[in-house]
């Protein structure tokens, strides 16, 4: 039985209190996802704000070998044709081949929230799937709070499946929209369901009773044959159903093969990269992929994993792309850094990988976090490999802030480099200053006219995201900081890293980063 993979981290997880991904953003989780192989990538409605509008003008753009952007939206409005109501036409006209819609299935939201008969509820259900079959879409039909309408009036919630189903919707998803569910609930619901529709079922939990995952499971043991969920559990209040957890329990326990096993491997560093997307710290304790999902500390787990890994260990974790704690693989390592190596065109040995791990467990030591940092990352690996050439050499640097008893403020900043232009016999000294509406704006922009002088298509080079994070909470302002910025060239975008004292000397690492990233393939043949 196949088993599709579902993710909703770019609508439904951004519902969680403080998440939110700027469009460009979204279009790197969706890419990460699509190399991950999940099957669908919900992106949200259309046109319901600028961001979302940027986001599928986008994302038409783009090109997805494992993923299915799906478009997600309502059930029309009381009293309105579905040809007439806006947001259908808007899903009829958007690029995404398939649209997901939601529907009342519960019928105390339909006397408290939508206030309509439940005549009326199935005509919008079974109206709304028909417009958009009859567009061209492939349809999926949600049905809302279906396990709180099963508990209550389980022959109504199944005629609301039926509806959409005769309307012309591949696939009908029980929502446990409450998380109120246990999963001997969900079985019964699904068994229900696959008895009164001839389409196949699917099953979205949220984690209310933290059984999101449990629940998912219980659904797919009754024979549903899609899973949504969200990329770490993220979502309104205690979250969705963690896909992260769900896609190896399909694969590793439940023997579904969801994912390649190459696929599989990327699971920890896509969790962890979403994560830093988000300005949150990965949980070093999730299962599967946290960073003590397989520690061991002393004693008899010691001596029993290094016997037998599988007297602790309930699965390898190479096989999610994790590590031991307890001892961590040189072969294991080596491999990763060569793998990366290889897709930047760079020639490493295994001395160099060696090196390169090495380096990256210091650094991370100190507070570099490396998967949304892609560039700083390559720029790590052209280094151990002998590759790389940096832009410059830095005499100094210095930034002023001033502030007038009118509450303006003036940021001026000076950096002094050391260069060499093509066919230049001996280093030139540059001096350049600039002024910005904040000391790091000034001091990109003092970089950027300085280095514009000798390669001037570095200027094109934008800033699209700045993130900020203090890593040692108890020193207050003295706390050492992290800044993770993602540039783009108008064709590609990639991450940077800096780690300092300050914001500003943190910001100025990733700045000349992502600078170098932007030239280095230019200037060193891979």
């Amino acid at each position: 039985m196949k088993v599709e993979l579902y993710d909703a981290t770019l609508r439904d997880g951004m519902q969680g209190e403080g998440m939110s991904l700027t469009a460009q953003e979204k279009v790197r989780v969706a890419h990460a996802l699509d190399d991950l192989g999940i099957d669908y990538v919900e992106a949200g409605f259309p046109a319901s704000n600028p961001k979302e509008l940027e986001l599928f003008g986008l994302l038409e753009g783009e090109s997805f070998h494992s993923a299915t952007i799906v478009a997600f939206g309502m059930t029309r409005r009381r009293g309105i044709a579905a040809a007439e109501d806006e947001g259908l036409r808007t899903l009829a006209a958007c690029f995404a081949p398939v649209c997901t819609i939601v529907g009342k299935t519960w019928g105390l939201h339909l006397e408290k929230v939508v206030r309509v008969s439940r005549e009326e509820n199935l005509a919008m259900i079974a109206e709304s799937v028909a417009f958009l079959v009859a567009a061209g879409k492939r349809v999926i039909y949600d049905a809302e709070h279906f396990l709180d309408g099963f508990r209550d009036d389980p022959a109504y919630s199944l005629e609301c499946l039926r509806a959409a189903a005769a309307g012309g919707a591949e696939r009908v998803v029980l929502c446990d929209t409450n998380g109120s569910s246990l999963p001997g609930q969900i079985a019964d619901a699904v068994r229900g369901a696959r008895g009164a529709v001839e389409v196949p079922v699917g099953i979205h939990c949220h984690n209310d009773l933290e059984c999101g995952v449990a629940n998912s499971l219980a659904a797919v043991a009754e024979g549903a044959t899609q899973v949504q969920g969200t990329v770490n559990g993220v979502g309104e209040r205690t979250g969705n159903a963690n896909l992260v957890s769900i896609i190896p329990a399909l694969q590793l326990k439940l023997g579904h093969a969801v994912l390649t096993p190459e696929q599989l491997g990327r699971l920890t560093p896509t969790a962890h990269f979403v994560d830093e997307l988000l300005n949150l710290v990965p949980d070093p304790n999730q299962p599967w992929v946290g960073r003590n999902a397989f520690a061991h500390k002393g004693g008899l787990h010691v001596a029993g994993v290094r016997a037998d890994a599988s007297t602790f260990e309930h699965a390898r974790p190479e096989s999610v792309g994790n590590a031991r704690a307890l001892l961590v693989s040189e072969l294991a390592g080596r491999h990763s850094a060569t793998e990366k190596a290889q897709a930047a065109g760079i020639a490493l040995d295994d001395a160099a990988a060696v090196r390169v791990i090495e380096r990256v467990k210091a650094l991370e030591h100190a507070g570099y976090q490396f998967e949304a940092a892609d560039a700083s990352f390559e720029l790590l690996l052209r280094r151990e490999a002998g590759e790389y050439e940096p832009l410059f050499r830095l005499e100094s640097w210095r930034t002023i802030v001033e502030q007038g008893a009118d509450g303006l403020v003036a940021c001026e900043a000076t950096i002094k480099i050391w260069t060499n232009p093509p066919g230049a016999d001996a280093p030139v000294r540059i001096v350049q200053t600039a002024e910005g509406n904040g000391p790091v704006n000034a001091l990109d922009a003092a970089l950027r006219l300085a280095i514009g002088s000798i390669h001037p298509h570095l200027k094109d080079i934008e800033l699209v995201n700045y993130k900020v994070r203090i890593l040692d909470e108890a020193h207050g302002t003295q706390a050492t900081t992290r800044v993770l910025l993602d540039s783009s060239d108008g064709v590609r975008t990639w991450g940077t890293i800096g780690v300092a004292e300050n914001v500003i000397a943190a910001s100025w690492q990733a700045l000349v980063e992502s600078l170098e990233y932007a030239e280095q393939p230019a200037r060193v043949a891979p």
